[in-house]
C-alpha cells in the first residue's frame, strides 16, 4: 500500500548556461513547496552539474527535460537530453577546473544511474533520501472544539489595579 501519493514536476529548456540558474531556483522552490528544505543543496548541486553536462556536451541540440518526483522517501531528478552518447566518471586532475560533476553527484546522492534511450537520447538521474513526512511537514496546532476560547477565561482589570502594578523605571526612581 502507498502510504503516500507520487509528486512530480518537470521543466522542459534549452541547457544555457542563464537557464541552469533558473532551472535551480525552480528546484529549489518546488523543494521548498513539498517541505525538502534539508535537500534543497544537494539537489540544486547535482542538477546544476546534470545541466552543465548537457549545455557542454549534447549534441545535436541542447533541449532537455528535468523532472523531478517524490515518491515515498526517495526524491529522483533527471535529466533526458537527445544525446545518445553515455556519460562517464572521469579522474579529473588535481587542477582541473572540470571533469567532476559525475563524481560530485556520486559522492552527494544516495544513487544515480544513466537509462540509455537508444537513437531519442539518454536520461541521467539522481536519488536523495527524503525525510519522512512527519519530519518534513510542520506541525499545525489542533483545533478543539470543546475547549473554552481563551478570552471568557481572563477578565480585564480594573485601571487602579493596573495602574499599582506598572513597572517603575529604574533611573525616575
Amino acid at each position: 500500500m502507498i502510504s503516500q501519493p507520487s509528486r512530480q514536476c518537470t521543466v522542459e529548456l534549452q541547457a544555457l548556461p542563464s537557464r541552469i540558474g533558473q532551472v535551480r531556483r525552480i528546484v529549489s522552490a518546488q523543494l521548498r513547496y513539498w517541505h525538502l528544505d534539508p535537500l534543497i543543496d544537494e539537489a540544486a548541486l547535482c542538477v546544476t552539474e546534470l545541466l552543465t553536462n548537457v549545455h557542454r556536451h549534447a549534441e545535436p541540440d541542447k533541449m532537455c527535460t528535468v523532472e523531478i518526483e517524490l515518491l515515498l522517501d526517495r526524491l529522483t531528478i533527471s535529466v533526458h537530453d537527445h544525446d545518445p552518447t553515455l556519460p562517464s566518471v572521469r579522474k579529473a586532475d588535481t587542477l582541473a577546473t572540470n571533469g567532476r560533476g559525475l563524481s560530485l553527484i556520486a559522492a552527494v546522492s544516495e544513487a544515480w544511474g544513466v537509462r540509455p534511450l537508444g537513437e531519442s537520447g539518454k536520461t541521467v538521474w539522481f536519488t536523495l533520501a527524503a525525510p519522512s513526512p512527519s519530519v518534513a511537514l510542520p506541525p499545525y496546532p489542533l483545533y478543539e472544539p470543546t475547549a473554552t476560547p481563551a478570552f471568557t477565561e481572563s477578565r480585564p482589570r480594573p485601571v487602579r489595579e493596573r495602574v499599582k502594578t506598572a513597572a517603575r523605571s529604574p533611573v525616575a526612581g
